[in-house]
């Protein structure tokens, strides 16, 4: 799970990066790295589903102990007012269900599906949201969870992670810095072909020339 919320938080910041780059072979390098990490990022769940299906006893005793097995795979989509969660599960008696709303973060649990306890739970989420207007909705097949946003806007993701740009002590740096950072990593990663792609990007921002969208 380390490395999936690792993921989570390098897609986020990637994506905020995307959305503030001004030239065209920069926008593109970084949707080539955001494509990569959304890949890594699937793997990394299916991975996690996979091993909670055909989990080992000693891992199955672990999450017995509990009392809960852990609903760590759903979908999500968002509007400008609020998050939904689709959380894949049947058999769900409202009645059994156990609800628990917080300004930064969400505690959902199942109680007796065909003899097991199923928990859904953020325990600190990008945003503030309105614990007293969520609700859940209870599907034949699925759980929609409606969290209402205490601010109106976009998320980057649920799971909250810290704004490297804004804790720059510089308030007035400029953000494309961040992705000369970002392209310095890659240069440094990078085959021949890519490196000598990022140095004439890198020296033409530096040097406030427009970058050729053609490259």
């Amino acid at each position: 799970m380390a490395d999936e919320e690792q993921l989570r938080l390098d897609l986020g910041e990637l994506r905020h990066l995307e959305s503030v780059a001004k030239r065209p072979r920069v926008a593109s390098l970084l949707g080539a790295e955001i494509r990569n990490i959304e890949a890594k990022l699937s793997a990394v769940t299916a991975a996690v589903a996979q091993a909670g299906v055909s989990a080992e006893k000693p891992s199955v005793a672990v999450t017995a102990a509990k009392g809960y097995v852990t609903l760590g795979s759903f979908s999500w989509d968002q509007d400008n007012d609020k998050i939904k969660i689709y959380v894949f599960l049947e058999g769900v008696d409202e009645e059994k269900m156990e609800t628990l709303f917080k300004p930064m973060s969400v505690d959902i649990k199942f109680h007796d599906i065909q003899g097991k306890n199923y928990r859904c739970a953020i325990s600190k989420l990008n945003k503030e949201i309105v614990p007293e207007k969520c609700k859940v909705a209870i599907k034949p097949t699925k759980v929609i969870i409606t969290l209402f946003k205490a601010s109106k806007g976009n998320w980057l993701d649920l799971y909250f992670k810290e704004d490297k740009l804004k804790q720059s002590p510089d308030k007035d740096r400029d953000p494309m810095a961040g992705i000369m950072d970002l392209m310095k990593n890659m240069y440094e990663e990078g085959d021949d072909d890519m490196k000598r792609t990022i140095a004439k990007a890198w020296t033409d921002a530096r040097s406030g020339k427009t970058v050729d969208p053609s490259l």
